[in-house]
């Protein structure tokens, strides 16, 4: 299809689908049973997505509807009634219809087109600089001196947009120190969705106004638990910034998660149930939990939960995912939610890492690249040596409790980094690839035979879609590892 004629084919699908959006919102507004109107879209979305919507899906989603006890579409009519309309409006637009419904299917045509990996979102570093120095942060050490200048952010939104990519997240250094440029991008993208990891400490009412304005921004803010905990780690003062962030989040109708790193420190505070409800109660819907992971010159390898930490949290997360717990939050576990998104997800799997330099990592905890946004396009970089080497090794172990090839499988990133001539990329303490890994060896072996326990005694589901080389799609027994059966 001629490109102008796939322009304007794309804007009229649009603006039925905003047409769709504003009735939704206006019937919702009014009816006597919300449920009807949400069985309305649903059956939209099944027109529009074609074959890829299963009938058994639709009939899961219809049928959790019409439950008036089930506890996630309670959660998400809630999420609707508190926040801002026009958030919700850009949100069901530009999550809903452009990443989920329109961006999927693109992507998964780009991949088997180029034959490499088309991530679903992509994480880039408007700037390095930080008004805070956490323990244990590679930030630390990277200085101020690299940002993406707003050029560079627009390239990677607007070459990410043309293959299918609608959901951008952005990380640092602190994404605040840059927000007159992000609210420009923000503006001037506003098919999209911008997601910030931010420490809250430069939030304000003029901009959540901003934020308000444009409607396509979410927040994941950082905190470690209890005021002890947390201001351990982040430094004092910043525990009371993230009450500060959440109130204005709240006062204005503004959807925001939060961000946890969970160390051997804070493992038990930050799962704590009443921190859990606490940060719900405040505002909070959902939070992604990252293991510490020892990255950089001043990572601090005792920071690295437990073996029995790590069980523990796999079965307080999935505990407070379950129908037996009722807090208003749902939490996503980086580390340990592999079985979800079939493993390891960088590389471009599902998604990538620009640092403020340009250089294309990865995955954010992956410091090498050998390949820039300076001197290629988006997808240069997802089809270079070391980005190759992820898309042709993934998974890199069948049980997805161990999908890191870093933290679970050291001896995989050693190979990829060396045979591919890929540069470390932290320029203010050089780190070479046997370094890090070193790191992780010891954990590796200590937590491999203990995943392979757990996951050798749960059930499994095989996925209808997997993004991996045919090769691997066909013949499973060619992944890097193998789970215990």
């Amino acid at each position: 299809m001629d490109l102008s004629v796939k322009n304007l084919t794309h804007a009229a699908e649009r603006q039925v689908f905003t047409v769709l959006v504003d009735g939704f919102l206006k019937h919702l507004d009014q009816a006597e049973n919300r449920r009807d109107v949400y069985l309305k879209i649903v059956d939209a979305a099944g027109k529009f997505y074609g074959k890829a919507a299963t009938p058994e899906t639709l009939d899961k989603v219809r049928a959790a509807i019409r439950d008036p006890e089930n506890r996630w579409f309670n959660f998400i009519d809630r999420i609707m009634s508190e926040t801002n309309p026009h958030i919700i409006k850009m949100l069901m637009l530009n999550l809903g219809y452009e990443a989920f419904l329109r961006g999927t299917k693109t992507i998964r045509a780009n991949r088997e087109k180029y034959n490499c990996n088309i991530p679903w979102l992509i994480l880039f570093d408007p700037t390095n600089a930080c008004n805070m120095h956490c323990e244990g942060c590679w930030s630390g050490t990277y200085g101020h001196k690299s940002n993406l200048s707003f050029e560079m952010m627009d390239k990677i939104v607007t070459q990410g947009k043309e293959l299918g990519v609608y959901l951008y997240m952005m990380t640092g250094g602190e994404p605040m120190v840059r927000k007159k440029d992000i609210l420009r991008l923000a503006e001037k993208h506003n098919d999209c969705v911008f997601a910030l990891y931010t420490n809250s400490t430069l939030i304000d009412d003029e901009f959540c106004q901003e934020v308000v304005r444009l409607g396509n921004l979410m927040f994941q803010l950082s905190i470690e638990g209890t005021p002890q905990t947390n201001d351990a780690r982040r430094g004092e003062g910043h525990y009371n910034a993230v009450m500060n962030a959440m109130e204005l989040f709240r006062k204005y109708g503004i959807i925001f998660g939060t961000s946890i790193c969970y160390t051997s420190a804070n493992v038990e505070a930050v799962t704590d149930l009443d921190f859990i409800r606490f940060i719900a109660d405040k505002g909070a819907r959902y939070g992604f939990f990252f293991h510490y992971m020892p990255v950089g010159s001043n990572a601090v390898p005792s920071l690295m939960p437990t073996v029995e930490q790590r069980r523990a949290m796999i079965e307080k997360i999935r505990y407070i995912r379950s129908s037996e717990c009722n807090i208003g939050f749902y939490p996503m576990d980086f580390q340990n939610d592999g079985e979800y998104v079939g493993g390891c997800i960088a590389g471009g799997r599902n998604y990538f890492h620009i640092n403020a330099n340009g250089d294309a990592e990865p995955c954010v905890f992956i410091h090498f690249s050998n390949t820039n946004i300076h001197e290629n396009s988006i997808l240069e970089m997802l089809q270079s040596p070391l980005f190759m080497a992820y898309h042709e090794g993934q998974p890199f172990n069948r049980n997805h409790l161990r999908p890191c090839p870093m933290l679970e499988n050291p001896e995989l990133l050693r190979k990829m980094v060396k045979e591919t001539g890929a540069h470390q990329t932290n320029d203010e303490s050089e780190e070479t690839v046997d370094h890090l890994c070193d790191k992780c060896d010891d954990y590796a072996k200590n937590w491999g035979p203990v995943a392979d326990e757990i996951w050798a005694h749960q059930k499994h589901k095989k996925p209808t879609y997997e993004n991996y080389t045919k090769e691997k799609r066909e013949h499973p027994e060619l992944a890097a590892f193998q789970h215990a059966e």
